[in-house]
């Protein structure tokens, strides 16, 4: 069996840490390593306390949630809660940093940035990584998929296949079973 290497295992981390982000819109998932170990992880949601785009919507002023604290910016505040340092770490993150958010990475002293998709990418976000030394790389989630609803997707495939005339099923139960653990 061969280990999956280390910018998709921190890669993983930062999608599954996306998956208890409360916007609706997009879900983003951060975490800072230094040295092969996590140090911190964030993600897109709102202030301690308040309300969630979950629950009441996403507030949008020009285009933008402002409800949300990005995902890479929960991640640097929680070093800064507790006196973590960041400086010449790195970071995973499953979108490309907006521009906020990588002027907050630039002043983090964070050396690299690992996205796994584009997501807007802004061209002075991507001048100003450039001219401050930070190395970006895109490093797209290969190996691992997390399913909010891969229960009812088993489900479903069970109620179609149990629909196929029994001739016809055999070969395709047979690689649902394989895929979807169907027994």
């Amino acid at each position: 069996m061969q280990r999956i290497s280390w910018d998709q295992y921190f890669m993983a981390q930062s999608h599954l840490l996306a998956l208890r982000s409360t916007c609706t819109r997009l879900m983003v998932g951060a975490t800072i390593v230094r040295d092969k170990r996590i140090i911190a992880g964030g993600y897109n949601g709102s202030v301690s306390g308040s309300v969630h785009c979950v629950d009441e919507g996403c507030y949008m002023i020009d285009g933008h949630c402002v409800r949300t604290v990005h995902a890479e910016a929960n991640a640097l505040l929680q070093c800064a809660k507790f006196g973590v340092p960041t400086d010449g770490a790195e970071l995973y993150v499953t979108h490309y940093p907006c521009l906020q958010c990588s002027k907050q990475i630039i002043q983090a002293g964070i050396k690299t940035v690992y996205y796994a998709e584009d997501y807007r990418n802004h061209e002075y976000a991507i001048q100003l990584f450039k001219e401050a030394g930070v190395e970006t790389k895109k490093v797209p989630l290969k190996y691992l998929t997390f399913e909010m609803n891969g229960q009812e997707k088993k489900a479903f495939v069970k109620e179609l296949l149990d629909k196929v005339p029994a001739g016809d099923a055999e070969l395709l139960k047979k690689k649902a079973d394989e895929l979807f653990n169907m027994q």
